[in-house]
């Protein structure tokens, strides 16, 4: 008898008495079998079930309080769910137990394959994030960096340790530490395998940092700054995102510094000429007001496109996608239909045929504009392009049109 117990049972009955006495466990057993008896038949007869353990023991817990005595029943099943059903429902016929009126209400039947799986699954997860979200070590100079640190096509190069973990805690996971402004060995192999993204702090520090990876032959492709004064193991989710839509190419950065040095010694220069000797001739000379130099004209502000319905969507797909170096794609209404690695997007635009727009994670090629083209494509939307908006006819939006 009772071969079964809760452990090994597929499902579980629970059950809620009520007695206007006092009653004791043996009662309870004693009415859940005499007051069932004949009642289904042989073949759901609960003695039988039990022999053969296709029912399980049957728990009971009981409470007295104030002359009455409250409960519940646990019963394991290994019958099928509507036979389980038929012996929970037969339980709901009893109403005396011992000496005492009483009531027996089925509150529910448990899968437990269903909560195991639940179990497995939640387990699963948990023990994905942890593997996911730890900091690994790389190269010989044992480098802070995320876990998709080998699997990743860009490497997002960042100050320290903590920038790493601030990257990691929202969901960037291809981060790796430089350790300041001394460049380690471990990175001069990454520059012909990997796109490079330097993201430094918002300070002259981090155009230190950026002129330290130029200097010693790192092979950048793209810089990120954190907003002014901020450093990346402060800043937030939003503002993380938002400084990698709006990287911008080392070429550019490149110019902007030699551009700076420039007017450092243009300064320089003005700063030493030698002041003329003031006579007082020179003194009374009429001078004239100065008038506007007009080599240097103000250049109004960019205008950004006005924001639409589907423009607005675009940039929220493409905020959910950072970091994740994937793809989504949409059909006319903007709705998804499936998401694809960034590896696999050429071919899966070459075999399109009723998409409307892709929005991924990555840089706009030639190569995927002249797919995009044989499909009949309207949008392309990305981090950054390579592509000028003219030469083509399919609409180019990126992290800057927005």
């Amino acid at each position: 008898m009772a071969k079964i117990s809760p452990v090994g049972a597929k499902y579980i009955v629970h059950t809620v008495i009520n007695a206007e006495g006092v009653v004791e466990k043996p009662d309870v057993v004693g009415a859940i079998f005499g007051q069932t008896e004949g009642l289904l038949g042989n073949d759901l007869e609960l003695r039988e079930l039990q022999r053969s353990g296709r029912i399980g023991r049957i728990e009971v817990n009981l409470e007295t309080r104030n002359g009455r005595t409250n409960g519940g029943i646990i019963i394991p099943s290994n019958l099928d769910k509507a036979e389980t059903a038929v012996i929970a429902a037969a339980l709901e016929t009893i109403q005396r137990i011992g000496p005492c009126n009483s009531k027996v209400k089925v509150e529910k039947i448990e899968d437990v394959r269903i909560s195991k799986r639940n179990f497995v699954i939640e387990r699963a997860k948990e023990l994905l994030r942890e593997l996911t979200s730890s900091v690994l070590e790389y190269g010989p100079d044992r480098l802070a960096a995320g876990p998709a640190i080998d699997e990743s096509e860009e490497i997002i190069l960042v100050e320290g340790r903590a920038d790493v973990l601030n990257l990691l805690k929202h969901g960037i996971k291809n981060a790796l530490a430089v350790n300041g402004t001394s460049i380690p060995n471990s990175l001069r192999n990454l520059s012909s395998q990997k796109v490079l993204i330097a993201f430094v702090d918002g300070d002259r520090g981090g155009d230190l940092i950026v002129k330290g990876l130029i200097d010693a032959g790192i092979e950048l492709d793209y810089v990120i700054k954190a907003p002014d004064g901020k450093e990346v193991e402060e800043i937030t989710k939003k503002e993380i995102h938002k400084a990698l839509r709006s990287r911008v190419t080392i070429e550019q950065v490149k110019m902007d510094f030699a551009q700076t040095f420039e007017n450092t010694n243009h300064h320089y220069e003005r700063s030493h000429v030698p002041r003329p000797e003031i006579t007082q001739e020179r003194a009374t000379e009429n001078v004239q007001a100065p008038t506007e130099d007009k080599r240097f004209v103000k250049r109004p502000e960019p205008v950004k496109p006005v924001q639409t319905d589907e423009t607005r969507k675009f940039k929220s797909l493409l905020d959910d996608l950072v970091g994740t170096r994937g793809a989504f794609i949409l059909d006319e209404k903007l709705d998804i239909l499936g998401k694809v690695p960034t590896s696999e997007l050429g071919g899966t635009i070459r075999n399109l045929k009723n998409a409307y727009a892709v929005v991924f994670d990555g840089y706009i090629d030639r190569n995927l504009v002249l797919s995009a083209e044989r499909s009949n494509l309207k949008y392309l939307v990305a981090m950054d392009s390579r592509v000028r908006p003219g030469d083509t006819r399919i609409k180019i939006l990126t992290g800057k049109s927005f």
